[in-house]
């Protein structure tokens, strides 16, 4: 009966502090960021040694690395991937069934939602989202973040207002965190009841 919601925004839109809301409300949660980190620790480490010699350090993938062998080129991170992707959505789909008898929502945080389809394995997708001189802000005042870098980032995702534009729900965090959470609470409420596609089609 789970009614799986996506959740996604550019960098800097406080994606993060909006999912830990919905994990502060009861609300399961299953982190693609979080998902890739443990499988370049574990499965997918060899498999992108072999891909990107010299980019795995005694078993665990050197994310700098890697960064420097994919993020400027496109057919690099296209290759990586397809290495990526379907592991994190095995992951994904694991974490569905878990809870899918307990929970009535789940939350599927995913930074490049759109750009890898993932709204199509949602219920409904909501952005998170911030004017532009706030999201730029938080960006630079990240460790190590250089102007180059940030560029970079903000190419390989969709641009925000294409990404409001399909967007089911908003939740604008540059007004503080109790507005972000009463937002929240608001979207949890209009949700509470829905069944999810899946029970949908169960009852087919």
């Amino acid at each position: 009966m789970t009614f799986v919601l996506g959740l996604t925004g550019s960098i800097g839109m406080g994606k993060s502090a909006t999912a830990d809301l919905f994990r502060k409300l009861g609300v399961p949660v299953h982190d693609a960021d979080a998902a890739v980190h443990a499988l370049y620790r574990g499965r997918a480490a060899p498999l992108i040694e072999k891909a990107f010699p010299g980019t795995v350090v005694d078993g665990v993938v050197d994310r700098r690395k890697l960064g420097q062998a994919v993020l400027n080129d496109a057919e690099k991170l296209k290759q990586l991937e397809s290495i990526v992707h379907p592991l994190v959505r095995e992951e994904e789909e694991n974490f569905l069934e878990r809870i899918s008898a307990t929970s009535p929502i789940a939350v599927l945080d995913i930074p490049l939602l759109f750009e890898t389809k993932g709204e199509t394995r949602c219920d409904a997708v909501l952005v998170v989202t911030a004017p532009e001189d706030v999201q730029r802000a938080r960006v630079m005042a990240r460790p190590g973040m250089n102007e180059e870098t940030f560029q970079a980032i903000l190419r390989k995702q969709m641009p925000d207002s294409q990404k409001r534009a399909r967007a089911h729900f908003l939740v604008d965090t540059s007004r503080g965190f109790a507005s972000a959470e009463a937002q929240v609470r608001s979207i949890l409420a209009c949700l509470a009841g829905r069944p999810g596609r899946r029970e949908l089609l169960k009852r087919v």
